[in-house]
């Protein structure tokens, strides 16, 4: 990908939020991100608007985006709602791309944003159920009341499938989450800051055997948001430039969507895994982010807790993963995921990341999956930024 660059980048607090809203949540990351810019609103020739659950959280559904903005000056800019599962954040910031790349605009805004947390509990995993095809599980019963996430049950398959075939033990799952949320103490935008142990992770609740709470993303509100530019507009921004070198989407139909999307990706970008200084990997529950280290190159399949067990991974270690705290303690507001991965590798990237900061950091990977499909994601999308 040629000629596109990121201007500007704003995040919300991530947490816990009853009732504040997606407007709200929005609007906040888009001010940040206009004034990291330093651009005028009028320069934004048209936004991409990720969300994936508001239809059935709040019922606020087929305007999302024209909503939020409509009492502000941005609400006459053209704007399309982008809804693909846990990847509505990252596809968003990938046609984003694809729009300044083809010379359609010069400047697009992306927004990532869900309201997750609701005073009915149950409304948040009822939703999580369209993730997948519900021809396959089932309709919800009137009045069910989900307790959890679908997905971990998923995941709890393939956690105990990897551990059947690997030489891996429960403990690596731990050693992840305890990484991450070490990583989320640095970053005050952050979930879950408070640190644990490995202990505490494999003696916490068990949410589907065999993993525990910390071994789960929690139920997260926040937003996210990045302004894309052309070259040309980058040339006048005074703060160092991150090019996108690639964003590539790949379909789950194929069974290995993550390796899929980051093999289109390094062609694109003439990368390969081993150049990467930071990476952001979906890690909506631990085991996901062992998984992805083969699936992405670091290693051969089924070696990814060898990585883990020798701190390749760690912040300060050969390959930083997930320096943001990753969805497991930065939190996974699904809408906004695939856009915070974006705003962590940029401060990355910038050399701003303060005390999770990887020293001379110049390229970076995320990876941002969505939904679930046949034993893995029904896409996932690869990303690869570099400092100018």
């Amino acid at each position: 990908m040629k000629g596109v660059a990121i201007a500007g980048i704003g995040m919300t607090q991530f947490g816990k939020q009853v009732g504040r809203g997606v407007r709200s949540l929005a609007l906040a990351a888009i001010e940040e991100a206009i004034a990291d810019s330093g651009l005028a609103l009028d320069r934004i020739d048209r936004i991409y608007f990720g969300n994936a659950i508001s239809g059935i959280v709040s019922q606020q559904e087929m305007i999302r985006g024209q909503v939020a903005l409509r009492h502000q000056a941005l609400g006459k800019v053209p704007l399309f709602n982008i809804e693909n599962a846990c990847a509505s954040g990252g596809s968003a910031f990938s046609l984003a791309c694809e729009a300044v790349a083809s010379g359609a605009v010069e400047v697009a805004l992306v927004v990532g944003a869900e309201q997750m947390n609701h005073v009915d509990r149950s409304r948040p995993f009822n939703a999580l159920r369209g993730s997948t095809d519900i021809e396959e599980i089932g309709e919800s019963e009137p009045g069910q009341i989900s307790a959890n996430s679908l997905l971990m049950d998923f995941y709890a398959a393939v956690a105990q499938s990897y551990l059947d075939g690997s030489g891996a033990e429960l403990s690596d799952f731990a050693r992840v989450a305890v990484k991450n949320r070490k990583n989320a103490t640095m970053n005050p935008l952050a979930h879950l800051r408070t640190p644990q142990s490995l202990e505490d992770v494999l003696a916490s609740r068990m949410i589907v055997a065999p993993l525990s709470l910390p071994m789960c993303s929690p139920v997260t509100d926040g937003a996210a948001a990045i302004i894309v530019c052309s070259d040309r507009v980058a040339a006048s921004l005074d703060h160092p430039v991150v090019q996108v070198k690639a964003s590539a989407v790949a379909s789950g139909a194929s069974g290995h969507p993550v390796g899929d999307a980051a093999a289109k990706a390094y062609l694109e970008s003439s990368a390969g895994a081993q150049d990467f200084d930071v990476i952001e990997l979906h890690d909506a529950a631990a085991p996901a982010e062992l998984m992805q280290y083969h699936e992405i190159g670091l290693c051969a399949k089924g070696d990814g807790f060898k990585l883990i067990r020798d701190g390749v991974t760690d912040l300060g270690g050969a390959t930083p993963v997930n320096t943001s705290g990753g969805l497991l303690s930065r939190g996974h507001p699904l809408g906004a995921t695939g856009c915070a991965q974006i705003v962590e590798l940029v401060h990355q990237l910038r050399g701003t990341a303060g005390a999770r900061q990887v020293e001379g950091a110049r390229m970076a990977l995320a990876i941002n999956g969505g939904g679930w499909l046949d034993g893995s994601y029904a896409l996932a999308i690869a990303t690869v930024l570099a400092r100018a």
